[in-house]
């Protein structure tokens, strides 16, 4: 990959201290790149990078440093929780951003697949289809306000990652195999379908593409990101929980009880004013039951994206040696 373009390169990171924002960080430093990391975990000592903790939602950074690009990962890495939060952190928080680094910089944001229609057939998704009227949490509703906040900018390229999961992974390796209680797992759907994942890796480099293009003004808007093939789910759910040392029991819930069941417990849990996620949510039916993969078309053409990485890869090569555990 010739990075030359951005050695020297003055590049603001949000979300330094997290899954994705981390790996930035280390692959611009390694690319001669003079970065300026933000986050908000305190004390935090990126290598080759300075680092500043800053919640974007808490208002504009004060005497920001002026910056040939900015990228975008700050985010809440949930899809479960009360919709202000959400908004302050998605919507107000990427308006903060965008104040503190003006024009001209050129802004690369990591969004999400969700903001795709979850009632829409999503087979081969291209970044033309449609974003939904109405969503099926607040997760997915302000990702898609933040999209067209970033995309008003001259130099904005955002991409959309689905299923995000590698070394660290807290979010989705963790869920599924909370999943699994009493020697099964339960999941929803009839687990035929096909679905696109992106390892963290290869959205790091799809992010490290998109600089250098956005810099030399190449390239301009949304772009799917995934590994190179889909999977079918049930041969991935199989593969993960073989290699953390689960007995491959799979029980399939139809997809329509799942989602009636989800719905159930989502009301549940906002009518008690529990904290904790439900362990079934519409929008984790929608996720794992329906056929969800990507098009990448545009990525491959305009940014040179050539994704690696894959689950298998990552499940062969030991990435799952030690079974990640849920947050609570």
């Amino acid at each position: 990959m010739d990075t030359e373009r951005l050695r020297g390169a003055r590049i603001a990171v949000t979300g330094a201290s997290g899954f994705v924002g981390g790996r930035v960080v280390d692959a611009l430093v390694a690319r001669g790149a003079r970065v300026d990391g933000y986050g908000r975990r305190p004390g935090y000592r990126p290598g080759g990078a300075h680092y500043t903790r800053w919640d974007i939602a808490d208002g504009p950074l004060p005497d920001a440093p002026r910056v040939d690009a900015l990228v975008h990962c700050a985010g809440m890495v949930t899809d479960w929780g009360h919709p202000a939060l959400f908004h302050r952190c998605h919507v107000d928080g990427t308006r903060h951003v965008l104040a503190s680094f003006a024009e001209p910089c050129a802004v690369v944001h990591v969004s999400t697949a969700s903001v795709y229609d979850p009632s829409a057939s999503k087979r081969l998704l291209n970044e033309n289809a449609p974003q939904a009227r109405r969503y099926l949490n607040a997760y997915s509703a302000t990702k898609a306000i933040a999209e067209r906040l970033v995309l008003a900018r001259t130099q904005a390229v955002v991409l959309r990652p689905h299923a995000l999961y590698g070394p660290g992974d807290r979010v989705l390796l963790p869920r599924l195999l909370d999943a699994y209680r009493g020697g099964r797992l339960l999941a929803a759907g009839d687990g035929t379908n096909r679905v696109s994942l992106t390892h963290v890796d290869n959205l790091v480099d799809a992010i490290v593409l998109a600089l250098q293009a956005s810099l030399d003004q190449r390239a301009r808007g949304v772009y799917n990101i995934a590994d190179a093939e889909d999977v079918v789910i049930d041969d991935a759910l199989r593969a993960v929980l073989a290699a953390t040392g689960r007995e491959p029991r799979i029980v399939y819930l139809p997809r329509s009880l799942a989602y009636g069941l989800g719905a159930l417990l989502e009301l549940a849990h906002r009518g008690l004013a529990l904290r904790r996620a439900p362990r079934l949510t519409r929008y984790r039916v929608v996720q794992v039951a329906d056929e969800y993969t990507l098009d990448l078309t545009r990525a491959r053409q305009e940014l040179g994206y050539r994704p690696t990485r894959d689950l298998l890869a990552f499940i062969d090569g030991g990435g799952l040696r030690e079974s990640p555990r849920a947050e609570p």
